[in-house]
């Protein structure tokens, strides 16, 4: 009899001891479910700052390169030939006023005609004043007619001749304000005296040519670029750093940060640039922070870390 109950003390705790495993394997289960039902947290893929629109106010312009040219050129020749050139007054560079001897002839070369007519044609003078900027008479030549001479910028006049697009030339209008930047660091303020009515078919470029009111110390055929002022004065704009604006193909876009630090991508509209600011047209409202560097390692709905600064 004792046997027997010791045999059903036995089993009775052997059963006990399975529930107690077996609670303990259905607690553990249950607790690696719940670890994998609770919401991971999203860690911030980047710090960064942000910016939101400012209103700027700038003068629309229109860029250009182009050359300085002169004004108007003359070429002086000879109107007669068989006189011989006895001294050159002049050079390249030399500055002349209207009736200024160039060249002075030997009219007992001349083969021919009566002593008047020999009288008359003893010197060869500037027909304007101007500068010298080509010079090909020499002491003992010639003279051929038509040959050229010299060439002369009339008044020293210098202009910048502006290449431009025929959509940039219909933006252009006669007495429009020009800077142009020559040498290191000069700049003169022009005013534009003509433009072409038509451009080039096969480079598809007409021009614009522009006074230059202070031509002293430039350089004709020298390389200069300029700035057309095309709105007439400053107007009001709203702008972001050059930073916050990005390109993916055709798409020029910012990232907007919303309430809950994720970001997301704004197509906008840009317009013109100044400096290390780009003006903003459409797509952003003037109060939405936008991401203001490091846009190009954040990709749609990632979390950012603002700080402030």
């Amino acid at each position: 009899m004792s046997i027997n109950i010791k045999h059903n003390n036995l089993i009775f705790n052997i059963a006990l001891s399975g529930l107690v495993l077996a609670g303990g394997i259905v607690g553990l289960v249950g607790s690696s479910e719940a670890e994998q039902a609770a919401p991971a947290l999203s860690r911030p893929a980047l710090t960064v700052r942000t910016t939101t629109l400012r209103e700027d106010k700038w003068a629309r312009t229109l860029a250009a390169n182009g050359s300085i040219t002169p004004w108007q050129e003359a070429i002086i020749s000879a109107q007669v030939q068989g006189l011989l050139i006895a001294e050159v007054k002049v050079s390249i560079g030399d500055h002349v006023q209207q009736g200024d001897v160039l060249v002075t002839l030997d009219n007992f070369a001349r083969t021919g005609g009566d002593a008047s007519a020999r009288s008359t044609q003893g010197r060869i003078v500037a027909p304007d004043s101007g500068v010298i900027s080509a010079a090909n008479a020499n002491v003992g030549s010639m003279l051929q007619p038509g040959v050229e001479l010299f060439r002369l910028i009339r008044k020293g006049r210098l202009e910048w001749h502006a290449d431009l697009t025929a959509e940039e030339l219909m933006l252009i209008h006669k007495g429009m304000s020009v800077s142009i930047a020559v040498g290191e660091g000069r700049v003169i303020r022009g005013a534009v005296r003509a433009i072409s009515p038509s451009v080039n078919p096969q480079t598809r470029y007409g021009y614009a040519l522009v006074t230059l009111p202070e031509s002293a110390g430039i350089i004709a055929g020298a390389f200069a670029s300029g700035t057309f002022d095309v709105s007439g004065g400053k107007k009001a704009l709203l702008s972001l750093p050059q930073s916050a604006v990005m390109q993916r193909g055709s798409m020029t876009y910012v990232l907007v940060v919303g309430p809950d630090n994720h970001v997301h991508e704004r197509a906008v509209t840009v317009g013109q640039r100044n400096g290390d600011r780009v003006q903003i047209k459409q797509g952003l409202k003037e109060n939405e922070p936008v991401v203001e560097s490091g846009g190009p390692f954040l990709t749609e709905g990632d979390v950012v870390q603002v700080v402030k600064g």
